[in-house]
């Protein structure tokens, strides 16, 4: 498991799960994410579900986490949802920061589709290589 940033914005980041090939975040994670209630969350999830838009058993999993309850540290089973959950919330969740997520969220994609590719600068630099360097090779 690796953790990294998914999503920046001027006041926040948020930190997901790498995890088989796609991001994962809680509830919770969402709900900071997309600056409302877990709550909210979990509705729009239900109603994703309902609506056969996602398969719960292909973008749900449970992952023990390691959580500060007053003084002590307790592990948990918390559900996490993949990237195609987090997607389908935040394209249906009206907040300013959902609607800065949605307008990020376009332009990676569009970024992917007109360059051909994505480079992740922080695991580049874990590895050594120099992002601007991997850059000029892809484009070559």
């Amino acid at each position: 498991m690796t953790d990294l940033v998914i999503f920046e914005s001027s006041d926040r980041q948020v930190e997901v799960r790498l995890e088989g090939e796609t991001v994962w975040l809680s509830q919770s994670q969402m709900a900071e994410l997309f600056d409302i209630s877990a709550d909210n969350v979990g509705l729009h999830l239900k109603n994703i579900l309902k609506d056969n838009e996602l398969d719960e058993s292909s973008t749900t999993e449970d992952f023990s986490v390691v959580r500060q309850e007053a003084a002590r540290q307790v592990r948990r089973r918390l559900k996490h949802y993949n990237l195609d959950a987090i997607i389908s919330v935040g394209y249906r969740v009206s907040s300013t920061r959902a609607t800065q997520f949605r307008i990020w969220a376009t332009g990676v994609l569009r970024q992917h589709l007109v360059d051909g590719y994505t480079l992740n600068q922080r695991r580049l630099q874990e590895r050594g290589v120099e992002f601007e360097q991997a850059r000029e090779v892809l484009a070559t």
